[in-house]
């Protein structure tokens, strides 16, 4: 039997099929939860998030006219929920530029990384200003190229390839920070993509 593409699992999840919501949650849940849980700190309000994404696509689901991947789109909608989310709790006016998640969340622990080149990068991500943060995750752990970031963040491709390469520099910056041991500083930065991506398998 034919495996059936997100289109066709999320037309029929939308006739009351849930099998098929089943599978598509099945089928992108890790990376929508992956996404929340670095900016988010209680486990069960990540859980929340995630339902609440899932469920907004299917209330909604004239806004994905299948341009672009079901995947990129649940996590666009991941993107607005956490800035509601903290909007909800007092910061109506989040400066996505300055804001960081460290600021904002106990966040999950670096423990969630066994490597210390991992744990290094991870405190450094959450000490990026959100827009940032989010931007590398998307290119690193789902691996979406620049106009498929741009999809999600309603960004011109330019402005996301920009905002890459300044990233890049600003997480460089924070580890430098971070750490006192300069083999650990160099063997992070210097295998930055390699870490980034094993990172994504322990989130």
């Amino acid at each position: 039997m034919t495996e059936r593409d997100d289109g066709e699992l999320l037309a029929a999840w939308q006739t009351g099929d849930r099998a098929a919501g089943s599978a598509l949650f099945d089928r992108h849940f890790r990376s929508v939860a992956r996404f929340v849980r670095t900016k988010v700190g209680r486990e069960a309000e990540v859980d929340d998030l995630v339902q609440a994404t899932f469920l907004a696509c299917l209330e909604a689901p004239s806004r994905f006219r299948g341009e672009g991947s079901l995947r990129g789109y649940l996590l666009g909608i991941a993107y607005h929920k956490v800035q509601r989310y903290y909007g909800d709790r007092g910061r109506a006016a989040l400066d996505l530029e300055q804001v960081r998640v460290h600021d904002l969340a106990p966040g999950p622990g670096t423990a969630l990384a066994r490597r210390a080149e991992q744990r290094l990068l991870l405190a450094g991500l959450r000490r990026l200003p959100l827009q940032f943060q989010v931007v590398l995750e998307l290119y690193f752990w789902e691996e979406l190229s620049a106009a498929a970031i741009g999809a999600v963040l309603g960004e011109p491709e330019g402005t996301v390839r920009t905002r890459i390469r300044r990233a890049k520099q600003l997480l460089a910056a924070q580890i430098e920070g971070l750490a006192a041991a300069r083999a650990l500083i160099e063997s992070t930065i210097h295998g930055l993509d390699d870490w980034a991506r094993g990172l994504r398998a322990e989130l």
